[in-house]
C-alpha cells in the first residue's frame, strides 16, 4: 500500500507542478526539482529513495528510445561530427578535469575513483536542455546537436564510468584493455540496435491491428537493450539505433491509425516518466544530507570546485571543438564557421540530470582491498551538480539567448518549403485520382468533386500560412466555423445516447469520427 501511495503522490504531483508551470510560463524540470528539494524535508512524507537501477533500467531506455525516434535522421547525420565531439570527446575532457581536480583536492583518494566521479557529472540531461532549447526557440541546427549529444553522451558515460569503477575496485585495466571494451561496447551495441531494428521492423509491417504496433513499440527499448546488457555491449547504443532505424521508417512502416495511437501513448510515457525523475532528483536531498559525513568546509570547497569545473569544461572544449576543425578547407566548405553566440549557447546548455544520479547512488561502498574513501560526498557533488546546473544554467539560458541574441528559425521559410512540397504532393494526389478513375468508370462526380476540392484546400491551406495572422484566412474561418459544427453534432448523439435511441457502442463510434475530424482541424490552426 506504501508503494502505492508513493507511485499515486508522485504522479499527481507532477500533474499539478505541470499545469502551475504552464500557467506561470516556468519549465517544468526545474519547478519540479525545486518542489521535490522542498518536500524532501517533509518528513511526513513516505521515503521516496532513488534505486540506480529501477533509473538504468526502467526509466533510461524508453526515454532514450522515444527521443531517438523522434530525431531526424537527415539532421543527425549532417550534425554527426559536432555530436560525437560534445558526446564523446567532451565527456572524456569533462571525466579527466573534473577527476584531477578532485584528486589534487582529496589527497588519499584514488585517482580511479575521482575519475569515476567526473565520468557521471559528464553527460548533459537531453530532457532539460531541449526542452528549455524548444521553448526559447533556439535554431533548430542547435537543438538537433543538443538532442544528438544527449543520445550518445550516457552511453560514453557509462563505458568511463565502469571502467573508472573496475579499476578503483582494484581490477588491473591496461590502455589496451580499456579503449578495447570502449570500441566493444560501442560497436555491440551498433550491431545489436541494429539486427533489433530490423526484426522489429517486420514484425511492424506484418501487425495486423495498432494495438499490436503499440505493444511492440513499448517493448522496443527492452528488447534491444537487455540482449546488449547481457552480451556486455552498451545498452544505451543499441536503443538509439533501434530508435533512429524505426523513427526515420514508421511513416511507411506502420499504418496511421498505429502512428496516432503511438504517438499519444508515448506522449503520455514520457510526461510522466519525465516528470517523476526530476521530482525524484528533488526528493534524495534528505537522504543525501542525512548521510553526509565530511566537515563543510570540505563539502563546500568540494562543491564549489566541482561545479565549476564542470561548467569552465564545457567552455574550453565547446570553442575548439567549432573553430579548429574548421581549419580543414573540406570541412569548412561543408559547413561554413558559425558566429560566436552559437557554441556559446550549447556551452551553456549544459544541464545535468538523473542519469548522473543514478550513476552516483551506483559507486561501490569501498574500494580494491576494502579501503573506505568520501562515496557519501561524491554523491553529494553529483546532486550539487544536478541542482546547480539546472538552476543556474536553466534557468538563465532563455536570458542568455536574447543577450547573445540569438533567434529561432524563420517560420516563414518552413512555410514557404512546406506550401511549395504541398504543391508537389496535391499534382501527385490529383495524377493518382485521375489514374485510379480511368480504370473505374463508376465513381460518382459528386465524390470527384468533393476530392478535388479537399486538393485544393490543402494546397491553399499551405500558402494561407505564408501571409501572417493580420486578418482570418479562408482555412481559418471554415475550422471555426466546422468545430461549432462539431459540437452540435455531439450534442445530438449524447442526447440520442441518453434517450435511450441508440446504444453506447453507436456513440463512441461517431464520437471518435468527430474526434479525428476536429483533431485536423486543430492541426490546420496551428
Amino acid at each position: 500500500m506504501t508503494l502505492l501511495l508513493v507511485a499515486v503522490g508522485l504522479v499527481t504531483t507532477v500533474v499539478a507542478v505541470s499545469v502551475v508551470s504552464r500557467r506561470l510560463g516556468a519549465l517544468a524540470p526545474i519547478v519540479l526539482v525545486v518542489v521535490g528539494l522542498a518536500l524532501s524535508f517533509v518528513v511526513a512524507l513516505p521515503q521516496a529513495r532513488l534505486d540506480p537501477q529501477v533509473v538504468l533500467i526502467g526509466v533510461l531506455p524508453p526515454l532514450l528510445y522515444v527521443a531517438a525516434t523522434e530525431t531526424s535522421v537527415p539532421a543527425f547525420r549532417y550534425n554527426l561530427r559536432s555530436i560525437l565531439l560534445l558526446a564523446i570527446g567532451l565527456v572524456v575532457f569533462t571525466t579527466v578535469c573534473v577527476g584531477y581536480a578532485l584528486y589534487l583536492l582529496l589527497p588519499g583518494v584514488p585517482l580511479a575513483a575521482t575519475m569515476a566521479l567526473g565520468a557521471v557529472v559528464a553527460p548533459p540531461d537531453a530532457v532539460a536542455a531541449t526542452a528549455v532549447a524548444r521553448r526559447i526557440g533556439l535554431p533548430r541546427r542547435v537543438v538537433a546537436i543538443l538532442e544528438g549529444e544527449s543520445l550518445i553522451n550516457d552511453a560514453s558515460a557509462l563505458v568511463l564510468f565502469r571502467v573508472a569503477v573496475a579499476a578503483a575496485v582494484g581490477q588491473a585495466l591496461t590502455p589496451l584493455a580499456v579503449g578495447g571494451y570502449a570500441v566493444y561496447a560501442a560497436l555491440g551495441g551498433v550491431v545489436i540496435g541494429a539486427i533489433g531494428g530490423v526484426v522489429l521492423a517486420w514484425i511492424h509491417r506484418r501487425a495486423t491491428h495498432p494495438l499490436i504496433d503499440n505493444s511492440v513499440s513499448l517493448l522496443t527499448p527492452w528488447v534491444v537493450y537487455a540482449p546488449a546488457e547481457l552480451l556486455h555491449a552498451s545498452g544505451v547504443v543499441a536503443v538509439v539505433v533501434a530508435g533512429l532505424y524505426l523513427g526515420h521508417r514508421y511513416p511507411t512502416l506502420v499504418s496511421a491509425a498505429s502512428r496516432l495511437q503511438m504517438a499519444a501513448f508515448w506522449r503520455m510515457v514520457t510526461f510522466i516518466l519525465e516528470g517523476i525523475v526530476f521530482l525524484l532528483v528533488g526528493l534524495q536531498l534528505r537522504f543525501i544530507v542525512q548521510d553526509l559525513n565530511e566537515s563543510v568546509g570540505l563539502v563546500a570547497l568540494a562543491t564549489v570546485v566541482t561545479l565549476v569545473v564542470v561548467v569552465v569544461a564545457r567552455f574550453v572544449w565547446m570553442y575548439p571543438a567549432t573553430y579548429l576543425v574548421r581549419l580543414v578547407p573540406r570541412i569548412r566548405r561543408r559547413d561554413p564557421v558559425p558566429a560566436m553566440q552559437y557554441p556559446t549557447v550549447i556551452a551553456w546548455a549544459g544541464m545535468r540530470g538523473v542519469i548522473t544520479l543514478a550513476a552516483a547512488l551506483a559507486l561501490p561502498r569501498t574500494l580494491a582491498g576494502g579501503r573506505p574513501y568520501p562515496r557519501e560526498l561524491f554523491v553529494w557533488l553529483a546532486f550539487s551538480v544536478i541542482v546547480g546546473t539546472l538552476v543556474l544554467q536553466g534557468m538563465t539560458l532563455p536570458a542568455v539567448a536574447r543577450w547573445l541574441r540569438i533567434g529561432g528559425d524563420d517560420p516563414k521559410e518552413d512555410a514557404l518549403a512546406e506550401a511549395a512540397v504541398q504543391q508537389e504532393a496535391t499534382r501527385a494526389a490529383r495524377a493518382r485520382l485521375e489514374r485510379e478513375t480511368s480504370l473505374d468508370g463508376q465513381v460518382p462526380q459528386a465524390v470527384l468533386a468533393r476530392l478535388h476540392t479537399l486538393l485544393a484546400d490543402r494546397a491553399n491551406l499551405a500558402w494561407e500560412r505564408l501571409g501572417g495572422r493580420r486578418r482570418e484566412t479562408p482555412s481559418e474561418a471554415y475550422s471555426r466555423l466546422r468545430r461549432t459544427m462539431i459540437e452540435a453534432e455531439r450534442e445530438v448523439f449524447r442526447r440520442a445516447r441518453d434517450e435511450g435511441r441508440i446504444p453506447e457502442e453507436v456513440l463512441r463510434r461517431a464520437q471518435r469520427d468527430l474526434d479525428l475530424e476536429e483533431s485536423l482541424l486543430e492541426r490546420e490552426d496551428r
